[in-house]
């Protein structure tokens, strides 16, 4: 009898014990699953996508030149300059404190004073408040690249990205994928001075003049050049190495009566000659 009523028993412990996996809820199970998972994309977003800084813009003034990708540059439409980021990533730009938000495609380089990480095109500035102010504190994330151009809604986690405190030239935004153009070719930056832009030839030739008649050292040329159909003639001086560089001798221009702004340009790298092996 003491045998018999052991089996029963032995048995009803052992199916207790297969059942208790699924006796218990699985909600904290899988909401901890949930959690690993996100926990390494929010981490890997904010380090790759977040900038944060001050940033001005630029208008009428640089209407029709030539960016550092090659496209003109045209102040009505949602462009932006960024130091590093390839071309074509898309930004979504916010100010946080209007709300106001906009998305705009990387095609120049820049801005290079005053700490600032952006320099976006007119029609981008405008929602922002910076045509008003000069510059603004923004919020920067990169978006996909099929994002539209322009107004936008401001993102719904940007108290989080206030907080972020990743240094918004960070390398690893530099190295974010985007589409970047296969056919241009190797360059290095360089910076001029632009005194003026002339639709009469005869009052560039002018302009030219004067600079060099000032300080008969400077590299000046006078490019013509034809935007929309109109021929224009532009007088620069340079190139320089660096910005500082280049302002500095915008000031000294501008003592003199000359006014000018500084530009950044693409020099085409030169091939390397082989060398030749001796005896030959």
């Amino acid at each position: 009898m003491i045998r018999s009523s052991r089996l029963p028993l032995a048995g009803w412990l052992f199916a207790l014990l297969l059942t208790l996996p699924f006796a218990f809820p699985q909600t904290a199970f899988a909401t901890r699953l949930r959690d690993n998972d996100k926990a390494p994309v929010a981490a890997t977003r904010k380090k790759a996508v977040v900038l944060r800084g001050r940033a001005s813009w630029y208008g009428i003034q640089h209407q029709g030149l030539r960016t550092s990708s090659g496209e003109r540059f045209d102040r009505n439409k949602y462009t932006a300059a960024h130091k590093t980021l390839p071309f074509n990533t898309r930004l979504r730009v916010t100010n946080p404190q209007n709300g106001k938000s906009v998305v705009v495609r990387v095609t120049d380089r820049g801005p290079f004073r005053h700490q600032r990480i952006l320099d976006l095109a007119e029609i981008a500035a405008r929602p922002l408040g910076i045509v008003q102010q000069g510059a603004v504190s923004v919020i920067a994330e990169i978006v996909p690249e099929t994002t539209p151009l322009g107004p936008t809604d401001a993102p719904d986690d940007l108290a989080e990205m206030l907080n972020d405190t990743i240094d918004p030239e960070m390398s690893e935004v530099a190295t974010t994928k985007t589409a970047v153009p296969a056919t241009l070719p190797a360059s290095t930056p360089a910076f001029v001075v632009q005194t003026g832009t002339f639709s009469s030839a005869l009052n560039a030739q002018n302009q030219l003049t004067k600079i060099r008649a000032i300080n008969s050292q400077l590299p000046v040329s006078m490019t013509p050049e034809s935007i929309d159909g109109k021929p224009l003639n532009r007088v620069v001086v340079g190139q320089f190495a660096s910005w500082k560089a280049a302002d500095t001798v915008r000031r000294q221009l501008q003592q003199r009566g000359i006014a000018g702004l500084v530009r950044q340009i693409q020099v085409p790298v030169k091939p390397t000659a082989p060398l030749l092996a001796a005896g030959h």
